[in-house]
């Protein structure tokens, strides 16, 4: 990374539809600002259940909130997520396992797909409501974001091996280390210092810390 420029992680899953909406603002500011962003694929599960953490949710005022809040940052940034009551049963009847170890095996072998494939997983997920824990799910959205079914293929037969598995165990214990209780972890490395901002709500705070 250049000279004076801000490391940026993003821990994310693609259950969550705040981390969609701080994958696009970060998206957007990583050339206005002075950083170099980091995407770090992890698995919001593992996190939530060593943390005893539990889906917002599941506190029935909290997501009458979350319905309205959603839908209002979707607007403001203009990322189509679409959410109404059925989602939270949706999403919590669905693991995201397999489609990160899916992003995570891109991550290890081929980086340069790691944005659009995150993102297509998101819009297939958030904006189209389709299932993306099957396989045939997880080909099309590689498909979708400009990969060949050779290299899909390949990519679903790594997410049951031992070094995909490892890896995406690994991401989501180091975002745990830095503090992380849920999605999105966004972690600034300022003077050698870790500083995490939780949340999509909290850009500004983090553009703020490092003189932006």
């Amino acid at each position: 990374s250049g000279m004076g420029r801000t490391l940026v992680e993003l821990f994310y899953d693609v259950v969550s539809p705040y981390s969609w909406l701080g994958f696009e603002v970060l998206c957007r500011y990583r050339h206005i600002w002075n950083i170099d962003l980091r995407f770090r694929p992890a698995f919001l599960g593992g996190i939530m259940q060593a943390t005893g953490n539990k889906p917002p949710a599941m506190l029935p005022k909290r997501g009458e909130y979350m319905l309205k809040d959603i839908k209002r940052m979707a607007e403001y940034y203009q990322v189509p997520v679409r959410i109404s009551e059925g989602d939270f049963q949706r999403v919590l009847g669905k693991s995201t396992l397999g489609a990160m170890r899916f992003i995570t095996a891109i991550d290890m072998t081929q980086p340069q797909y790691l944005e659009p494939l995150s993102r297509e997983f998101w819009i297939r997920f958030w904006s189209q409501h389709e299932d993306i824990s099957q396989p045939e799910n997880m080909l099309a959205v590689a498909r979708q974001a400009g990969l060949s079914s050779e290299v899909s293929q390949k990519l679903l037969e790594m997410i049951s091996s031992p070094a995909v598995k490892n890896r995406l165990k690994e991401t989501t214990e180091e975002a745990m280390k830095y503090g992380a209780f849920g999605m999105p972890a966004v972690v600034a490395h300022i003077n050698g210092e870790p500083h995490l901002f939780f949340g999509s709500d909290r850009l500004e705070l983090l553009g703020s810390t490092i003189g932006e």
